[in-house]
């Protein structure tokens, strides 16, 4: 497989995931447009991709404005010739729980998560479209945005969101040759270095070693650079096929992501009135789903005080 040749955005791509993912695209060939919203880190990005012989440039500034994406397939398509892939990494956290949540921690979230992968994905698709490119688009999404997760009302918002915009864009798209996927990935990161239950993994990667198999393979949580090698495979013209997938992938796993399906049906003549679901409502629809995730207990070599 390569991408020689091909042109990549990774926005939010200064650091952690997004430079895991800008990297391995450059090492496959790829010239690739850095993103963040931090001048030194962009340029150290960019130089780190340079030094191991890859093709980078950088755009400073804040992903959610049709200016930004404007920009940025700008900065692509006069620096390296045009755009075949686009990667919407880009995101902030505000958490808190739902009654303290003020409306700017809502939509500053929102802002960049979201609007920021639609206004990106509407600049490159147009590209794309008007210059018959069969481009590869991928956003990134969260197991939150699958599950939820306590506090995070902006965020799994966001995630949700991005993961029903990928299905659409995926059917209008399809006719143009360009696949839209959704990548869940579950990697160690800035804010899982401070949870507890992630702490033997987070000293094994700090210190170069491999993290142990319980949370490389029963849990799916690896390093950053785990993740990179789908977002390299959707990019590539192997996967041209793959559209309109949530693909869930850390550590040693690899996931598909079910689109929400019905588990039960149920008729009742005459239509389901209160009464009606009064007795006959857990019948009628099954057992209860879960929400949220849910860990199991550390090995007892794992647990930190």
């Amino acid at each position: 497989m390569s991408l020689d040749g091909k042109v990549a955005i990774v926005t939010g791509s200064g650091r952690g995931l997004g430079l895991a993912y800008a990297a391995e695209l450059a090492r496959q060939g790829a010239a690739v447009v850095i993103n963040d919203v931090d001048a030194q880190t962009a340029a150290d990005a960019v130089a780190s991709i340079q030094a191991a012989g890859g093709k980078a440039v950088a755009v400073v500034a804040p992903v959610g404005p049709t200016s930004t994406a404007q920009e940025l397939v700008k900065t692509a398509v006069d620096t390296f010739g045009g755009l075949d892939i686009l990667v919407t990494n880009a995101g902030i956290l505000r958490d808190t729980v739902l009654w303290k949540m003020s409306d700017d921690d809502f939509d500053a979230v929102i802002g960049v998560h979201l609007r920021g992968t639609f206004t990106c994905v509407r600049e490159a698709a147009t590209y794309m479209r008007e210059n018959k490119v069969a481009g590869r688009i991928i956003c990134i999404g969260s197991p939150t945005g699958q599950r939820g997760n306590f506090g995070q009302t902006n965020y799994a918002a966001a995630k949700a969101g991005i993961v029903g915009m990928v299905r659409t864009w995926a059917l209008e798209l399809k006719r143009a040759g360009i696949s839209v996927n959704t990548v869940i990935p579950v990697a160690a990161t800035a804010m899982t270095a401070t949870v507890p239950y992630f702490a033997a993994a987070t000293e094994a990667e700090e210190k170069g070693e491999t993290m142990p198999s319980f949370f490389r393979h029963d849990l799916g949580f690896g390093t950053s650079d785990d993740v990179a090698g789908l977002i390299a495979y959707l990019a590539s013209d192997a996967a041209a096929d793959v559209t309109g997938q949530a693909i869930g992938v850390g550590g040693d796993r690899i996931q598909m992501w079910s689109h929400p399906e019905p588990i039960t049906t149920s008729y009742h003549e005459g239509g389901w009135s209160t009464e009606a679901l009064e007795t006959g409502f857990a019948d009628a629809v099954g057992p209860l789903q879960s929400v949220g995730e849910s860990f199991p207990p550390l090995p007892d070599e794992l647990t930190r005080s």
